[in-house]
């Protein structure tokens, strides 16, 4: 009666062995051809029930051994108190019973012991191949994403291309647009629907949001002109051949009358490269330095978004730090500067004693700011408070600009540029709205261009309306269209002047203009620069480094130079170190400005080394100005006023 309970645990333990026997069988059946896309949650549920039984059958096994054990013990010392033969005849089949139980139950605590352990073994490496399946694939899927984002521009203008030659009309509804390959002979564009109205100071008013398309000059000053809603009109190209000037008689989507050849020799001859001009130029000037042509290629890093997330846990937004593979080696102080890559259009600007013509290469100038923005995937490093960068090139493209970032909280940079007769200043800053799916980022501020020769002032804004293909028309202050412009933003600028204005093609007044003249056309990297970051040549210049400039420069900045030099781990860690530096200085600053509130005197806030605040003759609005002393403080290498921003 004793070994009744024993032997009930004892029939339930072999059932639940016989049952994961089974189990383990089947699992062992399907070991080498089991893939991570064929276990299902129950799968994995059914294994971790039967370990968490195996696990219960193990411990009540532990409690059996336990119990029979001790009523061994009990019974071997009750056997040496005895005295008498016939109580120890008793005593010794008893202790044989519970030593037999004893031997059961340790058996039954080795067999359960062993079904574990070949049965975790078995699944362990089940998870072992799992786990490292889906390492593959995640770097599988790595590399696929890294070679969709190079061939991304290239599948891009090979749909556009096709297109093109397709028959097929372009519909005006679409979400998104592209800027096109071909353009027509024949495209409408809108003049304002009335005449600008100047200020006191002579200005023309701006309203924010609205297209540079165009713009209205008078005599002694030009003016640069938003497209209001107003007048389509149709501008149709004349075109000269053999000594005729005829109209050419086309659709909106039809194909230029040009062939390869003529327009090749016509955009040579009328679109000289800028390095050519600024050797012509620069002659008899001074010596132009020699500067590198290159930058080391990116490593190929892989990207463990894992890692990145894990390092986000529990820390607030503003303190978490982003790692450099999301960037490019420039800071954004350098990367605004690169908007001068095609200065030349500004230079032939400066050249022009018709100011209508003369805005056709401003407006081409602001198109070809976004040149480089189709193929540059890498953001640049948000520059510190206090940062600088200087860019002196006038030996090569005659022109010296200087950046600084003047506020951290929001982020806001103000840059002044000198070149050949010309000036130009602005203030960068930009909105971000984070809108669920996707992330909408608008860039904020007015650039100003001066020409002192003429007193021709310029300024320009961001557009905000959907991107498509660049058309604009330049109107002389009584609103009489003089110049059309046609082009993309991410290939070339044509502008054709205004013949005749007669008739009109479905209400719309049509414009004949002469044939077109390419006034700009994006200089192409060559292929190897693709390892480049896709950076252009000016680009790669940008961060050489250079003796004499202030030590709040961009070029010194740890972080960013160990990313170009390939060293991104340890560029992370020096990032890190010079963001909080940063935010101790901040918080520095904050409790300065509390103390000095609770003692109830003035606190001097910071203040921006090169650049004074102060406001805007336009827009009514504080900005940033130049105060005119960076280069005379270089030249004598006072550098006592800049702060310590760096390691």
């Amino acid at each position: 009666m004793k070994l009744n309970p024993q032997r009930l645990g004892l029939n339930a333990w072999d059932f639940s062995k016989a049952r994961a026997i089974r189990m383990t069988e089947s699992d062992e059946d399907e070991d080498y051809s089991l893939l991570p896309a064929q276990t299902d949650k129950n799968e994995l549920q059914g294994v971790l029930k039967t370990l968490n039984a195996k696990l219960e059958d193990l411990s009540t096994c532990n409690d059996l051994i336990l119990k029979h054990g001790f009523a061994l013990q009990r019974s071997l010392s009750e056997i040496e108190n005895l005295e008498t033969v016939p109580d120890a005849v008793n005593k010794i089949r008893s202790v044989n019973e519970r030593a037999t139980l004893f031997r059961i139950t340790s058996n039954a605590m080795i067999n359960a012991c062993q079904d574990y352990l070949q049965l975790a073994q078995t699944q362990g490496r089940k998870w072992m191949k799992m786990v490292q399946h889906e390492h593959e694939q995640r770097l599988r899927l790595e590399e696929m994403v890294e070679q969709l984002a190079k061939q991304h521009s290239h599948l891009e203008r090979a749909a556009k291309e096709a297109s093109a030659n397709s028959p097929g009309m372009h519909s005006d509804d679409d979400e998104f647009y592209d800027a096109e390959e071909e353009t027509g002979s024949d495209f409408v564009i809108t003049i304002p629907g009335k005449v600008h109205r100047r200020t006191p100071s002579g200005f023309s008013l701006q309203s924010e949001g609205q297209d540079l398309d165009g713009g209205a000059s008078s005599d002694t000053d030009a003016e640069s002109s938003n497209i209001n809603k107003g007048e389509d009109m149709i501008a149709r190209r004349k075109k000269r051949n053999r000594g005729q000037v005829h109209s050419v008689c086309v659709t909106n989507h039809c194909e230029d009358n040009e062939s390869d050849s003529e327009r090749k020799a016509s955009s040579a001859s009328e679109s000289p490269t800028h390095s050519t001009n600024i050797e012509k130029d620069n002659k008899s000037l001074v010596p132009v330095k020699k500067r590198r042509l290159t930058v080391p290629e990116k490593p190929n890093y892989s990207l463990n978004l894992w890692s990145i997330m894990k390092n986000c846990i529990g820390k607030e937004l503003t303190k978490i730090p982003m790692p450099v593979n999301f960037n490019e080696p420039l800071s954004t102080l350098q990367r605004l500067t690169e908007e001068y890559e095609y200065s030349d259009l500004l230079d032939k600007a400066a050249q022009c004693s018709d100011s209508c013509e003369q805005m056709t290469y401003v407006a081409a100038y602001t198109v070809s700011a976004y040149a480089t923005t189709s193929n540059r995937t890498g953001k640049p490093f948000n520059p510190l408070l206090g940062e600088t960068y200087e860019c002196d090139r006038t030996d090569d493209y005659g022109w010296r600009c200087l950046s600084e970032q003047v506020s951290h909280h929001p982020p806001m940079l103000a840059q002044h540029c000198e070149g050949r007769g010309w000036i130009c200043w602005q203030e960068f800053t930009m909105s971000s709205k984070f809108r669920g799916k996707y992330l909408q980022i608008i860039p904020l501020g007015i650039a100003h261009l001066l020409f002192p020769a003429s007193g021709n002032h310029y300024t320009w804004l961001f557009s905000r309306e959907v991107p498509r293909k660049v058309t604009g028309v330049v109107t002389d202050h009584e609103g009489n269209a003089k110049f059309v412009l046609q082009g993309t933003w991410d290939n070339k600028m044509e502008s054709a002047r205004v013949l005749n204005s007669h008739g009109s093609v479905k209400g719309k007044p049509l414009l004949e203009t002469s044939s077109p003249k390419t006034i700009w056309r994006r200089q192409f990297p060559g292929p190897e620069y693709e390892k480049m970051y896709n950076f252009t040549v000016l680009a790669c210049q940008l961060n050489e480094p250079e003796e004499g400039v202030a030590p709040t420069d961009s070029r010194l900045r740890p972080d960013q130079r160990l990313m170009e030099d390939g060293a991104w781990d340890e560029a992370n860690r020096i990032k890190v170190q010079l963001e909080e530096k940063q935010r101790q200085v901040r918080r520095k600053r904050e409790e300065e400005a509390e103390q000095a509130a609770s003692e109830g005197r003035p606190y001097q806030g910071y203040e921006p080394i090169w650049f004074t605040k102060e406001t805007d003759e336009i827009t009514g609005n504080p900005v940033h100005k130049f105060k005119g002393e960076y280069w005379k403080c270089k030249e004598d290498q006072d550098w006592s006023r800049c702060p310590d921003i760096y390691l």
